[in-house]
């Protein structure tokens, strides 16, 4: 018999997902949290969700692995090309002498953004100029970054003379694969990072991309999340969110806008 989520144990989860990570499901996911969770509840041979649900209550390694399954979200490189031009032709180039660069990207999942951005850091500065880190509150994506091992359509929007330059075809069992090239792995810090809080150990940073995740919050969630990341924004730093977003309903007086969803920190 097939094993259903009903409407009540899609709620508790429902505030479990947005007390620990903030994001709001929609009624619309009900279905996808159930087909991402049965794969745990027939690991654990459970006869329903609440039983799974009381699992993860107690189990943080488990909460953790729910937190995984029902946060993996769709990414590409160079996804959004205008926000990688705009870095590339008005940001770097206006960057000041002698001084690291220094990008978040803080919602990373496998790390396509970060590499994508490392690509063109390290075309236009020394090895020493500059440093890329990325976090995520999902476990597993963030071991797949530092990897950096991706299906070779993956490669499709990658600019080709950065694709023969950083990126390895595989051979063998790692036919129809590409490996990011170690070079840029070197300047890169993968690491998980919760939203909701302040992560003060990052350190500060002259660009944050925080694309395509503030669509999952609420508007408070969305204030505080912001306010969060923002603190480790330089003045005249640039915050860039993704082309579907805006900031319509958040209060930062910190941020003037220079583009479309990119807004650089003005006090």
């Amino acid at each position: 018999m097939a094993i259903i989520l009903n409407d009540n144990e899609f709620k508790t989860i429902q505030k479990l997902i947005f007390n620990t990570v903030g994001i709001d499901l929609q009624s619309s996911k009900k279905i996808l949290v159930q087909s991402r969770l049965l794969k745990r509840l027939l690991f654990y041979k459970l006869d329903s969700y609440l039983d799974y649900i009381r699992l993860v209550q107690i189990n943080e390694q488990e909460r953790i692995e729910m937190i995984n399954l029902i946060t993996t979200n769709e990414t590409y490189f160079f996804r959004e090309i205008e926000h990688f031009e705009y870095l590339q032709k008005s940001i770097i180039p206006n960057h000041p002498f002698k001084k690291k660069f220094r990008f978040w990207s803080a919602a990373a999942s496998v790390g396509a953004e970060a590499y994508s951005v490392a690509m063109l850091l390290d075309k236009s500065m020394a090895k020493d100029d500059w440093e890329v880190v990325g976090t995520d509150i999902n476990t597993e994506v963030i071991k797949k970054a530092r990897i950096g091992l991706y299906p070779e359509k993956w490669a499709d929007k990658i600019p080709v003379e950065l694709k023969r330059e950083y990126c390895l075809k595989g051979r063998g069992r790692h036919e129809g694969q590409f490996l990011i090239d170690r070079k840029l792995v070197e300047n890169i810090d993968f690491k998980v990072g919760n939203l909701m809080k302040y992560n003060a150990d990052v350190g500060q940073f002259d660009v944050i991309f925080l694309r395509n995740v503030l669509i999952y919050f609420d508007d408070a969630t969305k204030q505080l999340v912001v306010d969060n990341v923002l603190k480790n924004l330089k003045i005249g730093g640039y915050f860039v969110i993704s082309l579907t977003e805006n900031l319509n309903m958040v209060d930062i007086p910190s941020l003037e806008s220079v583009s479309t969803s990119i807004y650089k920190k003005i006090k």
